[in-house]
């Protein structure tokens, strides 16, 4: 399970962090891109729309920046394994990132996982640094998409993103970081849209399962679907679990910034969403979950913000019915609470103070009871790892007037796949760039910064998923 998701540092250089934080400010809103007077079709046909296919200039339909970071390793492999979905049967990619030494080691270790010896002389390598806006440019030109595996994102990913809007180079992350996902949209969703540049972000586990199983869930009920509540359990093999405290890092600097998020959304000026049938009940901080046949709490990380972002895009954009969403995850018995709430305490008096947080991020196995650490997971614990979603959903069955009434239908649907961060992570990622390759038609009439489900609820994205191990099913 991860609560937030985050994925290794290579690409990146000791003025990084100074690059990052030089924003571009442009309080711009989502919902506000296009003037409410201008038709769809106008939007398309007065918006540039930037390349889906290669060029001589442009040769290379996926970069992985930050490839031989802990997770960009694994999407280097995925990207390697799928590469015959690409657009017309084949996929031009190339690995790029600060250590050309740490890139070649990756494509040689992705040509022994995968027992293709020719990636090592097809793959080409990139030199660019986060910390290099030139450098960062030249990557840029040469490709559809980037595949940003650079994190934290919050002090990484952002010139990343303001190099692929000023380039016309489309950008997918896996961030589960909700205040670097919001702060792209906020400053840079126009610049995008003008460039026909799409920003798509949380496209790992967090947040795919979640925000395409809903809209998954809502597709499925016969009726109008007001609400849904999300069950996580996460699942380790014999030779149990952790995760890389890459996720610990952004978890730390997400709950110590908690207060410059609220300010960020009030920037948005956004009104509430409309509540369409029963307004939904929010469960306690920790409760027995009859769903789980366990204890549960609220889910930690990006899954219920995404969604929301999702809703209001489908609700404003397209006029579609916004549906309510609670997020939970299960901690399991009496055992694992003590741990939980002991942890807990000293995690949230811990990240309070620089001190704490250099605490927390030297000693992550110690304060989180081995669930993170710094090597990460081994392959044979990340290949007997699993997750399960269960969606509970309720609304109007067709007829019915949602105006009038209490809900009188229900649905259940599971998202499963395997281990979530370094695994199930890759797939989504890739899967959500080969989608955008051969789907561009399907997408958002204009480019700009969007959520998976904004971008990918017209598209065949679960039928991909399907295929490679994340599997959709009605229960």
């Amino acid at each position: 399970m991860t609560l937030f998701n985050e994925h290794g540092v290579e690409g990146v250089s000791p003025l990084a962090t100074e690059v990052s934080r030089s924003t571009v400010r442009c309080s711009l809103r989502f919902s506000q891109s296009v003037s409410s007077s201008v038709s769809p079709d106008d939007q398309q046909l007065g918006s540039a729309m930037a390349a889906f296919s290669t060029s001589s200039s442009r040769p290379y339909h996926i970069v992985i920046f930050g490839a031989s970071g802990f997770t960009g390793q694994f999407v280097v492999e995925e990207v390697a394994r799928t590469a015959s979905e690409g657009p017309k049967g084949n996929l031009k990619w190339a690995v790029a990132g600060r250590n050309r030494t740490k890139l070649e080691k990756v494509v040689e270790q992705a040509a022994g996982a995968l027992s293709k010896p020719e990636l090592k002389s097809e793959v080409d390598i990139l030199i660019a640094d986060v910390g290099d806006p030139d450098s960062l440019a030249a990557m840029c030109k040469q490709a559809v998409i980037v595949l940003s595996c650079v994190g934290p994102y919050r002090f990484f990913g952002e010139p990343v993103v303001k190099s692929c809007v000023e380039n016309g180079t489309h950008c997918i992350d896996i961030s589960g970081e909700p205040q670097f996902l919001e702060s792209m949209q906020l400053n840079y969703h126009d610049q995008a849209a003008e460039k026909g540049v799409y920003i798509v972000g949380s496209c790992g586990f967090d947040s795919i399962p979640a925000d395409i199983g809903v809209i998954y869930t809502r597709d499925q009920f016969k009726g109008t679907l007001t609400s849904i509540e999300s069950f996580l359990t996460a699942s380790a093999g014999p030779e149990g679990g952790c995760i890389h405290d890459g996720t610990w890092q952004s978890a730390i600097y997400g709950l110590a910034d908690s207060d410059k998020l609220r300010s960020l959304r009030k920037k948005f000026g956004h009104k509430p969403l409309p509540v369409v049938g029963t307004k939904i009940k929010r469960r306690g901080t920790l409760f027995y979950s009859n769903e789980l046949q366990q204890y549960a709490i609220p889910f930690m990380g990006s899954d219920p913000s995404v969604v929301k972002r999702t809703q209001r895009y489908l609700n404003e954009e397209l006029n579609e019915s916004p549906v309510q969403y609670g997020a939970y995850v299960g901690v399991g018995g009496i055992s694992n609470i003590f741990k939980l709430v002991f942890a807990g305490l000293m995690f949230f008096f811990l990240v309070k103070f620089s001190f704490g947080r250099n605490l927390l991020m030297k000693f992550p196995e110690f304060f989180s009871f081995g669930f993170f650490s710094k090597e990460g997971p081994t392959r044979k614990q990340m290949e007997g790892a699993s997750f399960r979603f269960i969606f509970l959903g309720e609304g109007y069955t067709e007829g019915s007037d949602p105006s009038e009434g209490k809900p009188n239908g229900k649905i259940r649907t599971l998202v499963k796949g395997p281990e979530a961060g370094y695994v199930a992570t890759p797939i989504a990622m890739v899967q959500a760039a080969l989608t955008m390759l051969n789907e561009s038609d399907s997408l958002p009439k204009t480019g700009g910064v969007y959520t998976p489900g904004a971008t990918f609820a017209k598209t065949t994205i679960v039928d991909r998923l399907n295929k490679h191990g994340i599997q959709f099913s009605v229960l």
